[in-house]
């Protein structure tokens, strides 16, 4: 019997929805709730789970498709109802690569490992302190168990594992200062190799130097297997699309995957979506870095059993350690491919030039070299440039890619003293990916485009304006401090100032309705909302979303605090439920974040108002105390308040700020903590 799937209704007023990507085709076989298909509304990017078991007989919408909500978009069966024509050739075993082993594969332990960076603690903060690790090398960790303690000038909290596993190698001591993304844990297998970048210089020029026959290479090498591997290329992401960018890989070389389980990130012109594995086993090999643009239907990865060899076909492209070694140190700036050929013939002379004292003086520098990624180091190695004379632009002195082209263009690797004026320039808080965008025009994301539309939309049909208020924060930042740890300990989460002002203002918003409520202009009728569903404005990679916390009016300061925690952390992973985007009341934006002190905030309608929470600064404020007044260092902060004058009027909303004001400097929290 077969089974007719609509499209579905994702939010409150969304009448339609763009097909931006099947997950299945037609002869596939579904169960109930498994992904169908990638929508995209004004209001939510989305999957559609199917909702039914069978075979996909029929699909009557295609890619890029928009369809009205309620349409057919395709039809589910019984298998004898698919087109027995379908066939599947996404998984032809690539059996000639597995009798061959890569002689560039790098010795390793027995086992695989995930590297940990230090994560972004706020969303000005660009490093943290480490004050007390909690775990040791040796030790066995589950995932989201507390790893280490970390300080910054916003937060001291725990950071938990990303993985289970056990301890490889701890890369920064405690009271170390680590900037935001650095490597500081690596966690796998207990027979996982410490990280190779991490040896000392030293320990690698002694490895290079020592001559190593090419008949007991292999001896250093996993065994390549008889297994067979599957190639998982890059998928058409959209009609139109012909390539896409790996912005990050979700899965590492030796890590198990399922079907359908997320592989990568990738990023399109059309779209930013994950990318899911078609078949199950373990990942032999990655074939593209991040930040790589590949062509559609090029090979990324290989997936397959344990023992699968690596492709044959990379063999030449991607050169040994010891050519890399070697070509960083000829003189004469011989290619990778021209050190690797004359490996064997010079090994007798290696020695020899390791222990010249030129040679000893050009290896030295690199021990405070950044991190170099391989892409970047093979194509230094493509173009002769010797990394060690080239100082990167990127964050923290990172060599990037747009380095060591611009170097190879001139001929030679700019000298770090010519580079040296540029150094002055502020890289605090700049993003290197947006330096790519300089002189060039691209199409904007899907968020990018809603949130210009309807900013747009909101100016023209609401009377908005903006009332700024400034409140003493003192009494909180003392009764925060004080108790921010037994908050961790019992809630679980961190005291961020902005639980206190969701807990006032929605206090606020339950006694003022006449600010809780939406304007028809075309019935002339308000709409007092009986609830207070809180909006939450999220800075996310794809851009700003406003994610809401329904019935907020029911919560408690702690519930709200994990509430904000969850649905900031899943408008940045992408995992937003259509309900998450819709049915707001009321929102609230942090735009102190990155230090502005006051803005004025765009109405996200129906919604007739919403506040802007600005930075937190000590000021030099008249006090009165005793009737006498005096000069004191206050803790101040601006709310700026955009309202609808269509809904409220200047009065009113004076009045709702002074309740806010009222509760949030008398400060009496502590009970509201749940201590």
């Amino acid at each position: 019997m077969a089974f007719s799937v609509e499209m579905p209704e994702l939010g409150e007023s969304v009448t339609e929805g763009t097909i931006t990507r099947w997950l299945k085709g037609v002869g596939d076989t579904v169960e109930a709730d498994e992904p169908l298909l990638e929508v995209s509304t004004d209001k939510v990017d989305t999957e559609i789970p199917s909702p039914a078991s069978g075979v996909i007989t029929k699909i009557m919408a295609e890619e890029d498709d928009t369809v009205d909500v309620g349409s057919i978009i395709c039809v589910i069966g019984d298998a004898d109802e698919a087109d027995s024509s379908d066939s599947d050739n996404d998984s032809a075993p690539a059996q000639d690569d597995t009798a061959e082993t890569a002689d560039d594969t790098p010795a390793a332990g027995g086992g695989d490992a995930t590297d940990v960076t230090m994560p972004e603690l706020g969303e000005s903060v660009t490093e943290g302190t480490i004050t007390r690790w909690l775990k040791n090398v040796g030790d066995t960790v589950e995932v989201d168990e507390p790893l280490l303690e970390v300080s910054t000038d916003k937060v001291d909290t725990e950071v938990p594992s990303p993985v289970a596993g056990t301890i490889v190698e701890i890369l920064a001591d405690e009271d170390d200062t680590v900037d935001v993304g650095a490597v500081i844990v690596r966690i796998g297998d207990p027979n996982a190799a410490p990280a190779k970048q991490d040896k000392p210089a030293e320990d690698t020029a002694a490895a290079a130097s020592s001559p190593a026959p090419e008949s007991k290479a292999p001896a250093d090498k996993p065994a390549a297997g008889g297994g067979d591997a599957t190639d998982v290329t890059m998928p058409e992401l959209g009609e139109s699309v012909t390539e896409g960018t790996i912005t990050r890989w979700l899965k590492n070389v030796g890590d198990t995957v399922e079907v359908d389980e997320p592989l990568l990130e990738v990023s399109t012109d059309k779209v930013d979506t994950e990318v899911p594995s078609p078949v199950a086993g373990t990942i032999v090999e990655i074939l593209a870095d991040e930040d790589d643009t590949v062509d559609v239907g090029a090979v990324i990865v290989r997936i397959g059993d344990p023992n699968a060899a690596p492709a044959k076909q990379d063999e030449a492209e991607v050169p040994s350690d010891a050519a890399i070694e070697e070509a960083a140190n000829k003189e004469d700036n011989d290619t990778v491919e021209e050190a690797k050929e004359s490996a064997s013939s010079e090994q007798s002379a290696k020695p020899q030039a390791t222990a010249a004292p030129a040679k000893a003086q050009s290896a030295e520098p690199k021990k405070d070299q950044p991190y170099v990624t391989p892409l970047v180091r093979k194509l230094a190695d493509k173009h002769g440039v010797d990394l060690s004379t080239i100082e990167g632009t990127g964050l923290g002195g990172r060599i990037r890619k747009q380095d060591v082209l611009a170097a190879a263009e001139g001929g030679t690797a700019p000298a770090a003293s010519a580079k040296a004026p540029a150094s002055r320039a502020s890289t605090k808080r700049v993003d290197p990916k947006k330096a790519e965008l300089r002189g060039t025009t691209r199409k904007v994301n899907r968020i990018r485009e809603l949130t210009a539309k309807k900013t747009l939309e909101s100016l023209h049909s609401a009377a908005q304006l903006t009332q700024v208020h400034e409140v003493d924060m003192t009494r909180i930042a003392e009764l925060r401090r004080a108790k921010k740890q037994a908050f961790i300990d019992k809630h679980g989460v961190n005291l961020t100032y902005l639980p206190f002002f969701a807990k006032a203002i929605v206090e606020a918003l339950v006694s003022h309705p006449n600010v809780n409520a939406s304007y028809n202009a075309e019935t002339k009728e308000m709409t007092y909302h009986a609830k207070v569903n809180l909006g939450i404005a999220v800075d996310t990679e794809q851009g700003l979303l406003s994610p809401v916390i329904h019935d907020a009016q029911d919560m408690s300061l702690p519930e709200l605090a994990k509430a904000i925690v969850d649905i900031a952390e899943r408008a940045r992973s992408m995992k937003l439920k259509p309900n998450d985007l819709s049915g707001g009341t009321f929102t609230i934006t942090n735009i102190g974040s990155e230090g502005a002190l006051t803005d004025t905030p765009i109405l996200v309608p129906p919604q007739a108002a919403m506040i802007g929470t600005g930075a937190i600064v000590k000021r030099p404020v008249v006090i009165t105390e005793d009737g006498v007044d005096a000069i004191a260092v206050r803790q101040m902060v601006y709310l700026p308040m955009t309202y609808d004058h269509q809904s409220i009027d200047g009065a009113d909303a004076g009045r709702f700020m002074t309740t806010v004001r009222d509760r949030l400097e008398t400060a009496d929290f502590e009970a509201d903590l749940e201590l």
